[in-house]
């Protein structure tokens, strides 16, 4: 087995090297959402081909959030404990084993259950990845790669949702579970060769169970790390809020179909993605802290500008879609820019530091989902309001957070 080098960072961000593992990374981080956003258009299909009611189907979608959160603690403390290799093998193969039920199942039941395991594998893809990347780099280095790693992961909103319904089309629902089983397998043969092992044993040590359970009790003691990862879940609730409820604003209450729809959801992704790539430079040039602090209070003014519109009275969809693209771009700024910060003073606990941030970030994100939807009419406003509530919280959390004098040291240090 060849593996790249970790005890020299600068070796392996040389170019070539770098690019690989930001692509291995980013492939694994995607799966996961790869198994929801390709999922999406099978819903009805699904319903029918099992017979199952339109709650049933909706359930096999939130054991897998559900099991998303779990398990991203789990894989994180294992990641701490055995190294990330071999958590992620077997994330990975638990994920395998239960796609290729999922595409064998009968009733609604089984799908369910086995959708919750499927979500408890992809969490190992989406707590690992953000740990390797913090052993191999700090500060703007760390803040590049992670916005790299964003980039190919942010494929997923855009093609995903037009891959499912292409694989819909030629093979039926059962065939979506069949492509996420090989790019699963995809993924592990990719680690074969090209993921080196960044926590060899030397940083492991003496690891134990009760350390990890000691790793979590001082995370949830450090309000810094808290503030940072809340304000990045600000971000995430707004992004939700948005997934939920743009199918029927845009579909139903402007009349997009669904072409127009996917094609608009990608225009969000596409000005997060970009934004994402600037993290590192701007960061070197004015301090990860400051574009934090800039970023989230711009998306903030947006959103209350945007909220402002609506109550007025507004309703034009080019005014949503405007906004909305520019509150993505500096959300783009504000969530990798976080999650290096939150990581940043926890090396030795990077495996729980990112598995506890991922399931904080999905938690969060899940109940301002559920919270909005208790109000929705199919009408902007609900979604509004709820999208404008996450990015004001956001910038409370970020001036109280790196407004103390912790908040201060660390803007001093990048």
């Amino acid at each position: 087995m060849s593996d790249l080098p970790v005890s020299n960072p600068a070796s392996s961000s040389a170019p070539a090297s770098a690019l690989r593992l930001v692509l291995i990374l980013g492939l694994l981080s995607a799966i996961g959402p790869f198994a929801i956003d390709m999922y999406l258009p099978a819903l009805p299909q699904i319903g029918a081909s099992l017979n199952a009611p339109v709650s049933a189907v909706q359930a096999s979608l939130t054991a897998f959030f559900l099991a998303l959160g779990v398990g991203q603690p789990l894989f994180g403390s294992l990641a701490d404990l055995w190294g990330r290799k071999k958590p992620l093998y077997l994330g990975l193969a638990i994920f395998v084993l239960a796609s290729i039920g999922c595409a064998l199942a009968q009733d609604i039941q089984t799908l369910v259950v086995l959708r919750f395991i499927q979500g408890l594998g992809a969490a190992a893809g989406m707590a690992i990845p953000r740990a390797v990347v913090r052993d191999l780099h700090t500060g703007h280095e760390a803040a590049r790669m992670m916005s790299l790693l964003m980039l190919v992961f942010s494929v997923s909103p855009i093609l995903a949702p037009l891959a499912g319904s292409a694989v819909i089309g030629l093979g039926g629902w059962r065939w979506v579970f069949w492509a996420v089983t090989a790019a699963a397998v995809l993924g592990m043969l990719a680690m074969v060769r090209g993921l080196p092992e960044t926590r060899g044993p030397a940083a492991r040590g003496d690891s134990q169970l009760a350390d990890t359970f000691r790793a979590y009790a001082l995370l949830l003691r450090d309000t810094h790390y808290l503030g940072l990862v809340f304000i990045g879940a600000c971000a995430m609730a707004g992004f939700f809020v948005y997934l939920a409820g743009s199918p029927f604003v845009l579909i139903n209450h402007y009349g997009l179909s669904t072409t127009q729809y996917s094609m608009a959801f990608a225009l969000n992704a596409v000005a997060f993605i970009g934004a994402a790539q600037f993290t590192g430079a701007l960061g070197q040039r004015f301090g990860l802290a400051t574009v934090v602090k800039l970023a989230a209070s711009a998306s903030g003014v947006v959103m209350v500008a945007l909220l402002t519109y609506y109550l007025l009275g507004g309703d034009q969809l080019a005014v949503l879609m405007a906004l909305y693209f520019i509150a993505s771009a500096f959300m783009g700024l504000v969530i990798p820019t976080t999650s290096v910060l939150a990581l940043e003073e926890h090396g030795a606990i990077a495996g729980a530091a990112s598995a506890l941030l991922g399931t904080l970030q999905m938690l969060m994100g899940a109940i301002a989902m559920q919270l909005v939807g208790l109000f929705s009419t199919g009408k902007p406003l609900p979604m509004v309001v709820g999208m404008a509530t996450g990015a004001l919280c956001g910038v409370a959390l970020t001036w109280i957070t790196l407004g103390t004098a912790r908040g201060r040291q660390t803007a001093q240090a990048q």
